[in-house]
């Protein structure tokens, strides 16, 4: 491609509304654009990438024995209600109507869609197990669309489903997808980690992110130093306190006046008290309207990941104003366990506290020298239900200690069971005649998210740094001077000699001075930049410099070509 004739609008100057590495330089690199918030549109060069990652992910999939469908973008409400997620996907669901008045979403996911299609052709266990996977245009309402392609309203997204005859089977096929998705992450070029995940809004019981590792990542993670085990910090299991450890000591409940004071910090700050002497009180409705109370120490965060896992997979969601003044009789801020009359779910770490500070149920009041089992704890739940923290034991093996990281996940693995398939009747019969509901797993891999990632992990001050599998041209010809016959002769022939060994390369044949080429080469961040000039070619060579490192290196120009080739692999 002769860069005189590409479409790559570059900028010079930072796009005032982007606020992380990756919208500021695909922007400036002209290879994307925004339409509207949260939605974007590919320009060449970006799309090239987009199309790279696309490739990876069908190649590896479709050596794994997936197979490759499409379904359609705007899928019938009436799926969606069999399922039960048309009422319970909240507002992220784009809902819109068509003339005659149905009903229709945007399909933000594919669960209900692919159900339909295997409860209509699969009638035995012989049809069993099935993989297939679509690339596609999803679109999810965002309430707060940012970061570019990191967090958009539409996006590119690879979701794949498999069908099985049992548990054993669906978990068989769930390793094999890990495994699959490890070699996509590992051609990307990019490093990552997989950890254990919430199932979130799609179900199921099991499950794994892809986590690009990132400064900018918006998701916690913490890894284990010693054996490995990874998890999102909402996900990451905490290590019980050792039993009869001492909780502070014991002494009389009494109430203090704290006037305005109603975080930890403030409290903590007017009281001269550590935070870990606190208990947080924070309460939630479930499905239906009644309301749970969750503890937690002052030092600590809430997992809402774990609290419905302690209430047994049930719905729940932060209380508003109203109810909090209704359960606790006072506003957000003092509520505190001790007199509540409701379901009171605590953290381990709440088991055995004395001498803690709570809220006391009422306006600008709070109690010191709480102490669990003598004030509160009659019909009180203990679990682990807190985020986990740097620098704590790994409760796996012992001997490590969990390490902190930032992670931007691109991809997710889920276990669904029969969540779909028993609610949307797909079933399949056995060998006997009988029916049995179909074993599913489902697979998602956000393929623009990962061209974001990418250059959230691979860039430098002077633009972005591509991996060679993900670059939109592995090589870049620059001749320093289009009007010097001898050096733009040599550059075309360079861009021939590759053409032919099937590589295509950027041919920077404008008639701008050397270091505009050069800082555009670098904005874009071919990998390989090869230098052709007068001086170079009277000594018979051409440099070459990788973006990556700066190194740089010169060939003889007969052997350009072929180094080249080798040097891409």
């Amino acid at each position: 491609m002769r860069y005189s004739r590409l479409f790559a609008p570059t900028l010079k100057d930072d796009p005032a509304e982007a606020e992380v590495a990756s919208h500021r330089l695909l922007t400036r690199a002209g290879m994307i654009r925004q339409v509207a918030r949260g939605i974007y549109e590919f320009l060449p060069l970006g799309l090239r990438v987009l199309r790279n990652v696309e490739r990876i992910v069908r190649e590896e999939l479709d050596a794994s024995g997936c197979q490759e469908i499409l379904m359609p973008a705007i899928c019938p409400a009436e799926l969606w209600q069999e399922s039960g997620r048309w009422e319970r996907y909240g507002k992220e669901l784009l809902r819109i109507k068509d003339r005659n008045d149905r009903e229709f979403c945007f399909g933000p996911t594919h669960e209900e869609v692919v159900t339909d299609i295997m409860r209509k052709e699969i009638r035995s266990y012989r049809d069993l197990p099935k993989n297939v996977y679509q690339v596609q245009t999803k679109f999810r309402d965002e309430v707060r669309p940012r970061f570019g392609l990191m967090r958009g309203r539409e996006f590119l997204m690879k979701d794949g489903y498999s069908f099985h005859v049992d548990r054993a089977d669906a978990e068989r096929e769930y390793r094999l997808m890990y495994d699959t998705y490890e070699r996509i992450f590992r051609r990307c070029g990019l490093r990552f980690r997989a950890v254990e995940a919430d199932t979130g809004a799609i179900g199921g019981s099991l499950s794994h992110e892809f986590q690009v590792l990132a400064e900018s990542g918006e998701d916690a993670i913490v890894a284990c130093s010693s054996c490995g085990y990874a998890a999102n910090v909402e996900q990451a299991e905490v290590a019980a306190p050792p039993p009869g450890a001492p909780r502070g000591t014991s002494e009389p409940l009494r109430r203090e006046s704290t006037p305005g004071r109603r975080t930890i910090e403030e409290v903590s700050t007017f009281l001269g008290l550590p935070p870990d002497r606190f208990v947080k009180t924070l309460v939630f409705v479930l499905e239906g309207g009644s309301a749970v109370v969750a503890l937690v120490r002052g030092d600590h965060q809430l997992s809402e990941a774990k609290l419905k896992r302690a209430l047994g997979g049930r719905w729940v969601a932060m209380a508003d104003p109203e109810t909090v003044l209704r359960v606790t009789g006072a506003p957000a801020g003092f509520a505190g366990p001790v007199g509540l009359r409701v379901e009171i779910v605590a953290d381990r770490a709440i088991e055995g506290m004395r001498g803690a500070v709570t809220g006391a149920n009422a306006v600008d009041e709070h109690l010191v020298g709480v102490e669990h089992g003598r004030d509160f704890g009659d019909g009180v739940t203990f679990a682990d239900l807190r985020q986990a923290i740097a620098g704590e034991p790994c409760p796996r093996c012992v001997k490590g200690i969990y390490e902190s990281h930032r992670g931007i996940e691109v991809g997710q693995v889920f276990y669904l069971g029969t969540k779909y398939s028993e609610a949307m009747g797909a079933t399949y019969l056995d060998a006997a005649g009988q029916a049995h509901a179909i074993e599913m797993g489902c697979y998602g891999i956000g393929v623009s998210r990962t061209v974001a990632a990418a250059v959230e992990q691979n860039h430098d001050e002077d633009g972005i740094v591509w991996p060679l599998p993900l670059a939109p041209y592995p090589v870049e010809i620059v001749p320093v001077s289009v009007t010097d016959a001898a050096v733009r002769e040599a550059g075309e022939k360079l861009d021939a000699e590759l053409r032919a060994g099937g590589i295509e390369a950027l041919l920077d044949d404008r008639d701008e001075r050397p270091g505009v080429k050069f800082k555009d080469a670098d904005l874009i961040g071919i990998p390989l930049r090869v230098t052709v000039g007068p001086k170079g070619l009277a000594r018979g060579v051409l440099e070459v410099r990788r973006r990556a490192d700066g190194s740089v290196q010169e060939i003889p120009v007969g052997e350009a070509a072929a180094r080249l080739r080798e040097a891409i692999g």
